[in-house]
């Protein structure tokens, strides 16, 4: 059951801008990863549910997160159907995140009351998203349309809030481009989840990477 209410999760979205993402199908690398987040100050993680057993990586991860983590919210991405978000929210998810828009996801998670971010490409489907009762919507793939997009978006809709994924780097020119054009948070995987040069995560480096961001954002959100 979610330890959230999701406007705590979309208000946590607001004030610290940004949603740090990734998928292991090792647990405990998985928990050196989600620490080294909390420890940047990270306060939501999307765990990327794209491998086989990841429902059981992810309820271990949760687990971990409610004992030693105080205040991390855990979200769950790549959802692409009903009963996969309905899965994951038995195992603690706070917020569940699509690569598309649909409607069967949005049933599910507002039963519950629990906040989702289905990923949209079009002012059509982001007026179908807030519709359904979405508070963030993602943006998705967030590269391929860019902060512009965003800009044209929020001048006739201002109450849209935006996540783009894809396409943002943890640079101040990156995020001054996508803040500067009104998003209201910023999804980050790989540019974050970086290696040193034997292959293996860097992990004092994701803790650096993610605080450098956060205060490049904070700045940015004054």
């Amino acid at each position: 059951m979610a330890q959230f209410s999701r406007i705590e999760v979309a208000s946590v979205m607001e004030q610290t801008g940004l949603v740090p993402l990734f998928f292991n199908s090792d647990i405990e690398i998985s928990k050196k990863l989600l620490k080294a987040c909390y420890d940047g100050g990270a306060r939501l993680l999307e765990f990327t549910a794209r491998g086989d057993f990841a429902q059981e990586i992810f309820a271990e991860l949760t687990k971990y997160a409610i004992a030693e983590l105080p205040g991390m919210i855990m979200g769950v991405g790549s959802v692409t159907d009903a009963a996969a978000a309905s899965l994951y929210m038995s195992l603690g998810a706070n917020f569940i995140v699509t690569p598309v828009l649909r409607e069967d996801i949005a049933i599910v998670c507002n039963r519950r009351k629990v906040a989702w971010s289905p990923g949209c490409g079009s002012l059509t489907e982001i007026a179908r998203a807030e519709e359904l009762g979405c508070e963030v919507v993602k943006l998705f793939p967030g590269g391929i349309y860019g902060p512009d997009f965003v800009k044209a978006i929020k001048g006739p809709c201002k109450w849209t809030s935006i996540m783009p994924t894809g396409g943002v780097s943890p640079t101040e020119e990156s995020l001054s481009s996508w803040f500067n054009a009104g998003v209201t948070c910023v999804g980050m995987g790989s540019k974050l989840m970086v290696k040193d040069a034997e292959g293996n995560f860097d992990y004092a480096k994701i803790t650096s990477l993610i605080k450098s961001s956060l205060e490049i954002i904070s700045n940015l959100k004054k």
